[in-house]
């Protein structure tokens, strides 16, 4: 398993081995000691695992959970192919505004860590995209907001021959500025002593 930090300040790329042989291939998506090194500490305790199925163009973010002490996420696609994308918005973070993303697939099998206060937002690239997420904490609808993943400001790398599928929600999003002007967003400090 190697581990790249990405630009946004906590996260973590994580690229597994895989094992072909003439039955398939075996790969481990997660190990801990491996993300204990990177990540600076354990798998939070995992509280929910969850799947989204989601056709060619469908995007869903900029998601993040609102409460102290937010949610943290590792992430996979073990089917299709997405473009996973991670958003710093945790007020006072050295890398607030700034973005990065990751191609996940089923063929290299990559995941990433998202430290609590980040976004995350990922773009279906084909149909019948699964992605696969543990999270350590539930999901609570009051809890959840989004920032629109179409702000300009943020200019998201959103693929350009792709007309993105949004949900109501992610229609109705904020851009980040009007969410730091509505005090929405999660605070940096908060976010690390949880950590």
């Amino acid at each position: 398993m190697k581990a790249r930090p990405l630009s946004v300040l906590g996260a973590v790329e994580f690229s597994p081995a895989s094992y072909p042989d003439d039955r398939g291939l075996f790969v481990s998506t997660f190990t801990e000691d491996e993300f204990t090194e990177a990540a600076g500490g354990p798998l939070f305790p995992v509280r929910q695992a969850s799947v989204s199925v989601s056709r060619r163009g469908v995007v869903r973010g900029v998601h993040f959970t609102a409460v102290s002490p937010g949610t943290e996420k590792y992430v996979h696609c073990p089917r299709g192919t997405a473009l996973d994308i991670v958003v710093d918005l945790r007020v006072g973070s050295p890398t607030f505004g700034t973005w990065d993303s990751v191609v996940l697939d089923a063929r290299d099998f990559r995941a990433v860590y998202l430290p609590a206060g980040l976004g995350h937002a990922f773009v279906a690239l084909e149909d019948d995209t699964v992605m696969s997420y543990l999270l350590s904490a539930g999901y609570v609808a009051a809890h959840e907001l989004a920032v629109s993943v179409l702000d300009p400001e943020l200019g998201l790398p959103l693929p350009h021959d792709i007309t993105p599928v949004l949900s109501e929600r992610d229609r109705q999003a904020v851009t980040l500025a009007e969410a730091a002007a509505r005090d929405m967003l999660p605070r940096f400090n908060h976010s690390q002593e949880n950590r």
